[in-house]
């Protein structure tokens, strides 16, 4: 009868033989088929003995048999004959004697013959003894699996529930690890919030160059970015993008500003610097927008965004300048491309190469199929003797069952229902 465990966390109820796993149900299948097939092998061996010894008991009865009808045969002869010689001599004298001696003859062969029932009993009694025997020893054996399995069963119960138990445990000391750290991540903002606070406008427009440097590299790996020194003239940082081959499709320069104001000088001076740096799109990072920009957006010539937005600004204008990077790359010596596109296209060069690709299509078709109708025609073969190995299975099943017990021996080659659907099919 199956166990159900239901598990602590989520509630889930599942039988104990499940949790069993498979390589250790195929240990118990295997030590049982061996035992079983031991214990027919000791029964054939003991059936076999106990069949010679009837049979020599047998023989030894019927020559006993044959040697009294024998003896008898020759006593009466023998009798016979001096009987009639005696009775020539002396008839009642010689027939008193001879009629004793046979007398005692046949008492001692019916003796004989009863020690030999007598004998022939006890050996019945003995093999009866022997099977009683050997079927208490089964059902021992059967009580000791039943034992065996409840105590597997029992650890394996165990096993799983300590770690269960040590699984929450890790969980929840996890859990406590990052709000500990969570706690401690917030601390720390704060204390960087009210230091930034504190230091100097100057300190916060580095942090911000800093940080908007870490962001670009960050976000974008293969691209070069590089820091303009300080009292250098141009922008904040360079943004050299890259394809995904290395090549170098244009520049983007930002400005980091972190004031209370927006100054329109900033524009002007961004894009003497963006000339001088030959860069493609010159972009501002401000904490204070203009007044009529509410949002990021384009002023003459020049974008202009906050810190938040600068990575999906910096995602959109990479884009613009990769596609029209990829533009001009297609453009150039585009009629020769198309000249020897079309020649390569109409020679013989590709017609033999495209030939030789559908004629190894062709055979590759061909030699699926075949392998397809022989493993169809091999499958077929295997399900017919699939279906008598598993009804032959049924049948010594059936006969073990009505033996020892549906429920002693577990003798399933499927799951339940698996195997009267595969016959049924």
């Amino acid at each position: 009868m199956a166990t159900d465990i239901k598990c602590p966390n989520c509630g889930h109820k599942f039988q104990m033989e499940d949790a069993v796993s498979e390589e250790y149900k195929q240990q118990l299948r295997d030590q049982m088929k061996k035992f079983v097939l031991q214990k027919e092998e000791e029964m054939q061996k003991r059936q076999e003995e106990l069949l010679k010894k009837e049979q020599l008991l047998q023989q030894q009865v019927q020559q006993k048999e044959l040697e009294f009808a024998k003896k008898l045969s020759d006593e009466k002869v023998k009798l016979q004959q001096s009987v009639e010689e005696n009775l020539r001599k002396n008839i009642s004298a010689d027939f008193e004697n001879q009629l004793k001696m046979l007398q005692q003859s046949n008492k001692d062969n019916e003796e004989k013959l009863r020690e030999a029932r007598v004998k022939e009993l006890d050996f019945l009694r003995r093999e009866q003894e022997l099977k009683n025997r050997e079927q208490e020893m089964d059902i021992q054996v059967q009580k000791k699996l039943l034992e065996e399995r409840e105590r597997i069963s029992e650890e394996v119960r165990k096993i799983e529930e300590q770690k269960i138990a040590n699984r929450e445990t890790e969980h929840q000391l996890r859990m406590k690890e990052m709000e500990k750290q969570l706690e401690d991540q917030k601390k720390l903002i704060d204390q960087m919030k009210r230091k930034a606070e504190q230091g100097s406008m100057q300190m916060q427009g580095e942090v911000q160059e800093l940080l908007l440097e870490d962001l670009l590299r960050g976000s974008f790996p293969f691209d070069q970015v590089t820091e303009v020194g300080k009292g250098a003239k141009g922008a904040d940082c360079i943004q050299t993008v890259r394809n995904q081959y290395g090549q170098e499709c244009g520049k983007i320069i930002y400005e980091s500003k972190r004031t209370q104001n927006f100054t329109a000088d900033w524009i002007e001076k961004l894009k003497v610097d963006m000339r001088g740096q030959g860069a493609d799109i010159a972009v501002i990072v401000t904490q204070a927008m203009p007044r009529d920009m509410d949002q990021f957006g384009e002023r003459n010539g020049v974008w202009i965004c906050t810190f938040s937005e600068v990575r999906a600004l910096a995602h959109i204008l990479r884009d613009g300048i990769i596609k029209v990077y990829n533009a001009a790359k297609s453009q150039e010596n585009k009629g020769d491309k198309m000249h020897l596109l079309y020649d390569y296209l109409t020679g013989r060069e590709f017609g033999e190469q495209w030939k030789a690709i559908r004629e190894g299509f062709l055979a590759m078709k061909t030699s699926i199929q075949k392998e397809r109708d022989a493993m169809e025609k091999l499958w077929k073969a295997r399900e017919k003797n699939l279906e008598k190995v598993l009804l032959n299975a049924a049948h010594i099943r059936g006969s073990i069952e009505g033996i020892a017990g549906q429920d002693t021996i577990d003798l399933n080659l499927l799951e339940d229902g698996d195997e009267d659907n595969l016959l049924g099919g």
